[in-house]
């Protein structure tokens, strides 16, 4: 009686503790589902939680220009290409400043036109006549003098002395103008050219910023994609300055999805690239969205993403993974999922 009483309670002794392994192995799977990474003995995975993104990351795109919105040509879910114009800002002020630089170049081109030409056919006639004129001026004063001289006994000394000046002056004026003759028919100096040639690169170069700077009134779309997010509405003013950095639209390629993964520190012994992996979310029930492992990150950091329940770790080093989801599968971006990981 005894040995059956005994016996009766080793089989009830060893049944609880099989109960309570059960017990303890099933927490540890739910532990695991929550992404704490705690793997479970009966099933051969690796699980994390992770959170979907787009294959190009989200990019938001701003204005490069301070300005007031004058146009929004998308919104939110719309499919645009590379390119695409997204929206205008107001480039009224932008525009004239094209202008005044276009007129700017014209004038510098025109200034280095005139000389390398040289001067015009009846520019270099007028100096010529004035040339002509200046020595028959000093030809007159000349022979005015030496008539003054041959009559030097009669006339008074003051008369005398007044010749001789005309003369020198004449004399003067004939060389300027001879000097004024050369100039005009002489070609450009290399230091005249090479100053005009810079007059016409430096306004040239001021078109082209003009110009650039009109053009970044025009927001286009980096990448093919699709429309996230719109920050802001026609009328609403952008800086460049400011802190959301002018952000107009969040835009991101939704034609592959990617799931990046905090993997537990004590798990980062089975990852490698090329492992099958599948993810789950709450709001989807029991479906499984698979995919690869595509990346796995050289270093250890902090925990990207976290439960918000009291029992978590937050002091837990992880790894990131980044899962490649097949194509067609369609989650939105953003959202929390448990990843699985074949080992």
């Amino acid at each position: 009686m005894r040995t059956m009483v005994a016996t009766g309670l080793v089989l009830l002794g060893a049944s609880g503790w099989l109960m309570w392994a059960r017990s303890g192995s099933s927490a540890a799977g739910v532990d695991a589902a929550r992404g704490t990474g705690v793997l479970t003995t009966d099933v051969a995975r690796v699980v994390a939680p992770g959170r979907v993104e787009a294959v190009s990351e989200e990019l938001e795109v701003a204005a490069e220009v301070s300005g007031r919105l004058s146009a929004l040509q998308v919104e939110e879910g719309d499919r645009v290409e590379a390119g695409a114009v997204i929206a205008r800002l107001e480039d009224a002020d932008y525009a004239a400043r094209v202008a005044s630089a276009r007129a700017a170049l014209a004038v510098a081109e025109a200034e280095e036109l005139r000389l390398v030409n040289g001067a015009r056919p009846e520019e270099r006639r007028e100096a010529r006549a004035a040339a002509v004129q200046a020595e028959a001026s000093l030809a007159q004063a000349e022979r005015e003098h030496q008539r003054r001289v041959r009559a030097a006994d009669v006339i008074p000394r003051e008369e005398l002395d007044r010749a001789a000046s005309d003369v020198e002056v004449a004399r003067a004026r004939q060389a300027e103008a001879q000097e004024r003759a050369r100039v005009v028919d002489a070609p450009a100096r290399d230091d005249e050219r090479a100053r005009a040639r810079a007059a016409v690169l430096q306004a040239r170069a001021r078109v082209r910023e003009a110009e650039a700077m009109l053009a970044k009134t025009v927001v286009r779309a980096p990448i093919a994609g699709t429309i996230l997010h719109v920050a802001r509405r026609p009328g609403e003013s952008v800086s460049v300055e400011g802190p959301d950095g002018a952000h107009v639209v969040t835009i991101a390629d939704l034609s592959v999805l990617r799931v990046r993964a905090d993997v537990d520190e004590r798990d980062v012994a089975h990852l490698r690239t090329g492992q099958s992996a599948y993810v789950t979310a709450d709001a989807y029930g029991t479906q499984r969205f698979t995919g690869r492992v595509i990346r796995v990150s050289q270093l250890l950091g902090r925990k990207n993403i976290r439960s918000e329940e009291p029992t978590e770790k937050v002091d837990t080093k992880v790894l990131e993974t980044l899962i490649e989801l097949d194509p067609g599968q369609r989650l939105p971006i953003g959202l929390r999922v448990d990843a699985y990981i074949a080992r």
